[in-house]
């Protein structure tokens, strides 16, 4: 029997804050909806017509780290991941499913935080999946005296001019 493929790929709109929870032993979990449209134009009238589908996201541990310090409504998100049909009860003692994407791969495509109280992160990007979203180093910031209101770059290239403050490390 060959095997089978889940992975979805959204592109879409976050309904509404994410809900961030943590379980007894500390994991955090984010759950949250993404708005899918898809618009077309009516072959018989012309007019643009929209649909809208709702997508259920589940992300666990620094995943939903991430998205609880820079997901807010309205943010534009792409997400990959797999498919998975849960079976719960309701107050009733009813059989309920839910049927969810667990989040493998997330990218912010809306550029900065809305909030603007976290760091200046350039358009298109997102804090690694793996990791915490950097904390400022003050080794890697440092701004040569004489240069305190020069504008500061989002990725630590030293001046062009003054390559005596070179640094040989490598940031990738």
């Amino acid at each position: 029997m060959a095997r089978g493929l889940n992975e979805c790929k959204f592109i879409g709109n976050v309904g509404q804050d994410p809900e961030i929870r943590f379980t007894p032993s500390g994991t955090a979990v984010a759950n949250l909806s993404l708005a899918v449209s898809e618009k077309w134009k009516d072959r018989q009238s012309g007019a643009v017509q929209e649909k809208t589908e709702w997508v259920r996201l589940v992300a666990f541990n620094k995943t939903a780290e991430i998205i609880q310090q820079y997901v807010t409504k309205g943010s534009k998100l792409y997400v990959s991941g797999k498919m998975q049909t849960r079976k719960w009860q309701d107050q009733n003692g009813q059989d309920k499913y839910s049927t969810e994407i667990i989040i493998n791969d997330l990218i912010m495509l809306d550029g900065k935080p809305q909030g603007g109280s976290q760091g200046n992160a350039p358009q298109g990007s997102q804090p690694p999946q793996n990791q915490r979203p950097p904390q400022n180093n003050q080794q890697h910031n440092q701004q040569p005296q004489g240069q305190q209101n020069a504008p500061q770059s989002n990725y630590g290239a030293p001046d062009p001019g003054n390559f005596d403050e070179f640094d040989d490390e490598i940031p990738f």
